[in-house]
């Protein structure tokens, strides 16, 4: 098993910028290994000079990159949310079966934690961290994704095609399965991401009782 700082590499270069330009080189590499210390060492015992150091950067000129530690925090969360949503509304779209999108949705989801370890990571553990309003923004992200899957399964009952006692309960079970992926999976693991996601995807509806 591998170290978290040795998922530094698989990290995307996908950085932010609060003010939603693209963001340069620098400030992807600056967000990014703000997320390896985050998830190494915790958004709290991190500094501004910690992140500095990774990026071989002093204060002044990191300051030109970065508003501030929040900032980055900020980055990191409604950008993995953001993710999230969209790899859900791409891999539903186009599909009028509702057994076949529920698998789909659950599939992306299971893909984009076991791709995205450290951002999972935080994600889960540093939203206490988040700073108002964006700690809302966050929340209702996460109330947006989770309603997507709720619709999904309330759509698939109605039709006869999912037995579930409780949707809401069901919704949570799926969600969960995804979130748990970055505790175990690597890349040299003995199994590949598609197997993962495959059989994942199979979980997925049997909590649904698809039929």
């Amino acid at each position: 098993m591998t170290s978290q700082r040795g998922d530094q590499s698989a990290v995307a270069a996908r950085g932010r910028t609060t003010a939603g330009r693209a963001p340069g080189p620098r400030a992807v590499e600056i967000r990014n290994a703000a997320l390896v210390l985050f998830a190494e060492r915790g958004y709290a015992a991190t500094t501004m000079a910690d992140i500095g150091e990774a990026v071989g950067m002093r204060g002044p000129s990191l300051y030109k990159h970065v508003g501030s530690k929040q900032e980055l925090l900020t980055q990191i969360m409604t950008g993995t949310m953001d993710d999230l949503l969209r790899n859900h509304r791409a891999a539903v779209a186009g599909c009028e079966d509702v057994v076949e999108r529920l698998r789909r949705a659950a599939e992306a989801h299971v893909r984009y934690h076991a791709r995205h370890r450290l951002e999972a990571f935080v994600g889960t553990r540093e939203i206490r961290s988040l700073e108002e309003p964006h700690r809302t923004e966050v929340l209702e992200r996460r109330a947006a994704y989770e309603q997507a899957f709720r619709t999904l399964l309330g759509e698939g009952v109605q039709a006869g095609r999912f037995s579930v006692t409780t949707v809401k309960l069901t919704s949570y079970a799926i969600l969960d399965l995804g979130m748990g992926v970055p505790v175990w999976y690597r890349e040299d693991g003995d199994l590949t991401e598609d197997q993962v996601v495959y059989q994942y995807g199979d979980f997925a509806l049997r909590l649904a009782g698809a039929r």
